[in-house]
């Protein structure tokens, strides 16, 4: 499996050297000021203190007064869902109607400054295919493809008159319960294409007929799930766990990371540092209560409850220092604002810096790139973003992704709103 699937679009032949900017660089070290970025074939040839020296046939930008970071990471996003558009709308769209607006969703991410996505159930490889080609415009993608739960569970879509919420062909959602029921799906997934195996150990906001209070995946067939997964390239699990039982038995069964995690309590955190399991806390989505005439009254009734119960539970998580990487939940909050979830996480007790570093390298780390991905450091992949904005002292404000003037992915420049970079932009394919 290739674990940095990056697009095969070639990046310019002609060096790009950013001179003035300060670096901030994804690893938590202090930024460098008046740095100097050197990017050679996609790759950071140099970064450092700007040089006197000039490099022959290279193109010199001066960025002076503006802030150069890697390009961020989201590692829990569903770019084919949006609950708000409503269940029924979703049930009634035509699949190229849903493909056309995923497409939309991708582009709007990258243009956001997330320039790598993991998403946790939905997208299908095709969509990473795509854009591994080049011929569609959207972060290079790791996904799970479906999600797994007990019957009854998160995963579980039925009303309990029996009718379902989705229609019957979206793959999303899979339903387990039993160890070789497991084991055949995680198969069948990793045949498929997944990068992770997403497991629902408790149930959840948005599902009908449970509360993220209540027990799903048992923590044997976790551990089933990691045997599989260990078994063929190393497919992480992540799970879906919201209340404080269903965390635990998580982080038991060998998880990577726990999502969302709103109820974690002192023993869930201990054992996370002991383990060294991720936390990804999805404020985005947790700290968000809907407008109540656009979601089904049962989830906006447990979203008000749970809602407060994880500004409590995930601030203790980060006072105590549990790793954090970014993720945000777009699809159930909305797609294209991806960099809200770092203020988020500065209201409850992370710094500037530590955000920062949640959303690349930390999150590079859990998805396995980080040798290529996550830092703006020489020998990896040239992906950045530039902005007016200081993070250091007004994070907030990279929530609007206007903010974000400059995407580059891989060495291509892919947004440059004020022309700051005398480079073409190179926007390939369907959505170019």
């Amino acid at each position: 499996m290739t674990i940095a699937r990056v697009p095969q679009v070639p990046a310019s032949e002609t060096p790009l050297r950013l001179l003035g900017a300060r670096i901030i660089d994804g690893t938590g070290r202090e930024p460098i000021e008046r740095g100097e970025v050197l990017i050679e074939k996609g790759v950071f040839s140099y970064v450092g203190p700007q040089r006197d020296e000039e490099i022959a046939g290279a193109t010199t930008v001066d960025l002076t007064g503006k802030t150069i970071m890697p390009g961020f990471f989201d590692v829990h996003v569903h770019v084919s869902m949006g609950l708000e558009t409503g269940f029924q709308a979703m049930a009634a769209q035509f699949p190229e109607e849903r493909n056309i607006g995923t497409a939309a969703t991708l582009r709007d991410t990258l243009m956001a400054g997330v320039t790598t996505i993991r998403d946790l159930g939905g997208l299908t490889p095709g969509f990473r295919n795509l854009i591994a080609r080049g011929a569609l415009v959207g972060p290079r993608a790791h996904m799970a493809i479906s999600v797994l739960s007990p019957t009854g569970g998160h995963a579980d879509m039925h009303m309990p008159n029996g009718l379902s919420l989705i229609p019957q062909e979206m793959a999303e959602m899979r339903l387990v319960d039993t160890d070789d029921e497991v084991r055949v799906t995680v198969r069948e997934l990793i045949r498929t294409g997944a990068d992770v195996i997403k497991v629902c150990t408790t149930g959840g906001v948005s599902s009908p007929s449970d509360t993220p209070s209540d027990l799903g995946v048992p923590e044997h067939h976790v551990r089933i799930a990691v045997e599989e997964g260990q078994r063929r390239q190393g497919q992480p699990v992540t799970a879906h766990a919201q209340g404080s039982a269903g965390i635990l038995e998580a982080i038991k069964g060998g998880v990577a990371s726990v999502e969302h995690g709103y109820e974690i309590d002192d023993e869930g955190i201990e054992l996370m540092l002991e383990k060294g399991t991720y936390l990804v806390p999805t404020l985005s989505s947790a700290l968000r209560v809907p407008d109540p005439a656009k979601v089904p009254p049962f989830l906006y009734q447990k979203k008000v409850v749970w809602s407060n119960i994880a500004r409590e539970h995930v601030s203790r998580a980060i006072k105590a220092g549990v790793k954090v990487a970014l993720g945000t939940d777009a699809g159930v909050c909305p797609h294209g604002t991806n960099l809200t979830e770092l203020g988020h996480m500065v209201s409850l007790g992370m710094s500037p810096m530590d955000a920062i570093t949640a959303g690349t390298m930390n999150a590079a780390t859990l998805l396995r790139v980080e040798d290529a991905l996550g830092s703006v450091e020489e020998g990896k992949l040239a992906d950045l973003v530039i902005t007016d904005v200081d993070p250091l002292t007004e994070i907030e404000r990279l929530a609007d992704p206007t903010e974000i003037r400059v995407v580059v992915q891989g060495g291509r420049v892919v947004k440059d709103n004020d022309a700051w970079l005398p480079v073409p932009v190179v926007l390939p394919g369907l959505a170019g």
